[in-house]
């Protein structure tokens, strides 16, 4: 792949700072969560999971509730309200409550990451920085996020533990205000580092003395008085928009997208009807919701290798898949002459199924392996007949915008077919809609066109190798290569 494109850089004008600074491990970056790597208070994602499962009592419901306002209220008593929650969590399991932080991600806080709070810590994990999640969050709230994020050392409040349940009691110390300074102290201390060498990105007051510690401090998204203590000490001040309560523009632009592929929809029966061909119609009403769709959304389209995706048709085209949006993405892109192969509950809904299923789509059901390959075997014939056919190695969603693992069924139809798969790298759809959203956000997506892979030299006993090879092209261009899931290191 000589004219393989480089990793994007797609927030540059977040993170020259760090793009440009010094390199190595003498460089530390601590990162508050709540508000700083994430939109919201995780705490009330664990709260509200607690309530609806039964879990907590109304009497503790009730008590914690107008403890976490006084803490809204009033931080000073953030160290006593943590030790009231770890009294109402005597005797209760540690794997229940690791069990709910996995679950609260993945339903709620995963899409709250901020995509330019990801930049900036890939920017300093690039750099070769130790980077550092500093939180007055608990464990459960704060480990599924840094690993999210390939952060490896983690620093925040943990309840104890003996023989698999809690005691009732917190950790000391408490990592808060003072004892956030204390603990970035020691940090630095273990690691080599100077603190005026590190950055300490937050958005809390409480947080003052170590961003007045620190020789990058950082505010993001702060509160009122830290925004004025920012500007009088000429502190950089950065506020994200990308999550967060939609403003009214999103909600109009949402339902005018979601308005616009039905009524492209309904040009495929009456261009059927006159033109007598059922692909003419679909064609129309792909490249009509592409264009029309991605308008509407407030999506620009910023592509490379673009002529990779005419160069070679019938081909298996490979995409990432971050978000809902894609289907609208890759519809803007591929305009005509392709079906897709999507989950079977698509099939099921009674709205957008018909649509899908005029468009030749081919539904699998990825809970039963058998009936998915055999639902797989009519889309040779569809790619030997002239059609092209889009498809998720992943399988499905990826949480967060990290690369998931590939299934070998695109190889094995490509390679049958005797055509090539072409890698369509999206970077950043999860900035228009993630994973658990439903409201469109206008932005830039970036997308890498690789070239054409041949299929003709492949074999059964080496398709394995060339999954994995063409995966790896997908993690250099994304910039994951040297990503992994972060083995989390707390300091006790």
């Amino acid at each position: 792949m000589d004219d393989k494109p480089d990793c994007m850089n797609i927030y540059d004008n977040i993170t020259h700072e760090i793009d440009d600074g010094p390199r190595g491990p003498g460089t530390v970056a601590f990162f508050d969560l709540d508000g700083t790597l994430i939109f919201g208070f995780s705490i009330l994602s664990i709260f509200r999971e607690r309530v609806m499962s039964g879990k907590l009592a109304p009497f503790d419901a009730l008590q914690q509730f107008f403890s976490l306002l006084s803490h809204g209220l009033n931080g000073t008593e953030y160290p006593r309200i943590l030790a009231e929650a770890a009294e109402t969590l005597e005797d209760v399991s540690e794997q229940e409550f690791i069990e709910l932080g996995e679950s609260v991600f993945e339903k709620y806080i995963a899409g709250s990451i901020y995509p330019e709070s990801r930049a900036l810590v890939r920017a300093h994990l690039q750099r070769g920085h130790i980077v550092v999640v500093l939180s007055s969050a608990t464990t459960y709230q704060v480990e599924p996020v840094a690993k999210e994020l390939g952060i490896a050392h983690v620093l925040c409040n943990e309840f104890k533990v003996e023989d698999g349940v809690f005691t009732g009691e917190i950790r000391q110390p408490v990592y808060y205000a003072e004892g956030k300074l204390d603990a970035a102290k020691i940090f630095c201390e273990q690691h080599n580092a100077q603190l005026s060498n590190s950055y300490f990105y937050s958005d809390g007051i409480e947080d003052v003395t170590l961003l007045e510690a620190v020789g990058f401090p950082r505010p993001l998204n702060p509160d009122q008085t830290l925004e004025v203590v920012a500007h009088r000490r000429n502190w950089p001040v950065r506020r994200f928009t990308s999550r967060g309560i939609p403003g009214f523009k999103e909600f109009i632009r949402t339902g005018l997208v979601y308005g616009a592929f039905f009524s492209a929809a309904l040009q495929i029966i009456p261009t059927w009807i006159l033109n007598q061909s059922r692909r003419d119609a679909v064609n129309l009403a792909v490249t009509t919701w592409g264009e029309f769709g991605s308008a509407l959304a407030g999506i620009k389209i910023e592509i490379r290798g673009e002529h990779h995706l005419w160069s070679h048709r019938p081909a298996v085209f490979l995409f990432n898949h971050q978000s809902a949006i894609d289907v609208l993405i890759i519809a803007k892109l591929l305009r005509r002459d392709f079906t897709a192969i999507a989950k079977q509950e698509i099939a099921a809904n009674p709205l957008v199924g018909p649509v899908f299923r005029v468009a030749d789509t081919v539904f699998i059901d990825r809970r039963n392996q058998t009936k998915a390959v055999e639902a797989l075997k009519p889309v040779v014939k569809t790619l030997q007949d002239g059609l092209s056919v889009a498809i998720a190695p992943e399988g499905t969603r990826s949480i967060g915008d990290r690369l998931g693992p590939f299934k070998k069924g695109p190889f094995h139809i490509a390679m049958q077919a005797g055509v090539p798969v072409i890698p369509i790298v999206i970077h950043n759809a999860t900035d228009v809609l993630p994973k658990g959203g439903f409201f469109i956000r206008p932005s830039t997506v970036h997308v890498d066109v690789l070239p054409p892979i041949m299929t003709d030299k492949w074999s059964a006993e080496t398709v394995g190798q060339h999954m994995e090879d063409v995966r790896q092209q997908f993690l250099e261009v994304l910039g994951q290569a040297s990503r992994s899931p972060a083995k989390l290191k707390q300091v006790k």
